[in-house]
């Protein structure tokens, strides 16, 4: 992997980082939230080599999280998902404090981390994020691909949606209301139906912060029907426009509600 371009202060929006070149790796603090890193990687497989053991250790169902994954059984992780190894995530998104259990889980297990997560380790070092106490979160903004297939339209969609982690990760306001909203403004019924479209794509159900913290972002910031439209969650098209309704409604205010047009 190549090295990071961080600058000292350096940042980007929405529109700089869709508009970045996809030949060598980025790394760039979002300019409204610097607490976000935002890492670009110039192939998928560049970004699976460097996130996927990631990504199994703290969200996939079916693969243990007290321990990491070497790198034969997180292949038949990968296998056992019905997914290919570069296409096990299009987009990821993580904390700072699961980054450092992650990394310290590796040391303890002596797991050999490939190369590309090793370059990430150091960036995280370099940027405080795996500091005891720290507030971050990185996400991925996946390049343009034919197979798998990722257009324009995706990568927005896929920005904006990891944003909304990212945003969750940070700012403990959002996360209590997005918390209150699964909680008190779902039915039991509706957080089924959540749960299960989540759980269809491979999420572990039994997190429950995982489970609120993606239905905000595909509730309300996945704009592309191709990855979040009502029928996902097997709910009238009405029904979840007035869920989205809801919650934009009450969102906090900051640059995401600024962002984020009622439904």
């Amino acid at each position: 992997m190549a090295t990071a371009i961080v600058s000292p202060g350096a940042a980007a929006d929405e529109s700089a980082l869709l508009a970045m070149p996809a030949s060598t790796f980025h790394a760039y603090p979002f300019q409204p939230a610097p607490d976000i890193l935002v890492l670009l990687y110039p192939t998928l497989h560049e970004q699976a080599l460097a996130m996927n053991r990631i990504g199994s250790f703290v969200e996939k169902a079916g693969v243990p999280h007290d321990h990491v994954l070497d790198n034969a059984a997180l292949d038949q992780a990968v296998t056992a998902s019905g997914d290919q190894f570069d296409s096990y995530y299009f987009g990821h998104d993580y904390r700072a404090s699961d980054l450092a259990r992650f990394f310290a889980n590796a040391d303890r297990d002596k797991v050999r981390l490939r190369p590309e997560e090793q370059s990430l380790r150091a960036l995280l070092v370099a940027r405080g994020i795996l500091a005891p106490g720290a507030v971050g979160a990185i996400i991925t903004l996946p390049p343009l691909s034919v197979d798998p297939p990722v257009d324009a339209a995706a990568r927005a969609t896929i920005l904006r949606h990891e944003l909304s982690h990212g945003l969750y990760f940070t700012d403990p306001a959002y996360a209590a209301y997005t918390k209150d909203f699964w909680e008190a403004q779902l039915s039991a019924d509706q957080r089924a139906l959540f749960r299960a479209f989540l759980g269809r794509e491979g999420y572990d159900t039994g997190n429950e912060d995982l489970m609120r913290n993606e239905m905000q972002a595909y509730l309300v910031h996945t704009s592309d029907p191709r990855y979040f439209n009502a029928a996902s969650v097997q709910m009238a098209t009405a029904t979840v426009a007035e869920l989205r309704r809801a919650f934009v409604a009450g969102m906090p205010g900051g640059w995401l509600r600024d962002r984020t047009a009622p439904p």
